[in-house]
């Protein structure tokens, strides 16, 4: 099972970016899928999560600003980011775990499967 993160970058304050999480050795329509991130100093956190059935969690600072998807037939999940925030500096990593039909708590804890992370650095 792999997943690959990407799409990361320098982006200036108010810019976007889109993060795209490729799996492969699995199928991401019996998985929930979410991203997190984790800044220097401090504890990797959800940021957003999709549940198989497309229930969507997003983090209270992130929402109105990103868009989590995902596109089963390319096995894979995405994270749009608009109007970025010095904040928003971390490693983006992507993670899965096998949830048929059920919603998953976005909580680093409950997931089993994890991408290497992208770097997303946000400029004042």
């Amino acid at each position: 099972v792999q997943l690959q993160a990407s799409g990361g970058g320098l982006v200036q304050a108010g810019g976007s970016l889109t993060l795209s999480c490729a799996a492969s050795g699995l199928t991401l329509d019996y998985y929930a899928v979410g991203w997190f991130r984790q800044a220097p100093g401090k504890e990797r956190e959800g940021v957003s999560c999709i549940s198989g059935r497309g229930s969507i969690y997003y983090k209270g600072s992130v929402k109105g600003r990103f868009t989590i998807s995902r596109d089963d037939a390319k096995n894979a999940v995405y994270l749009q980011m608009n109007n970025l925030e010095p904040e928003d500096t971390a490693l983006y990593y992507c993670a899965a775990v096998s949830a048929p039909g059920r919603v998953v708590v976005c909580k680093q804890d409950g997931f089993d499967y994890w991408g290497q992370g992208t770097l997303v650095t946000v400029s004042s």
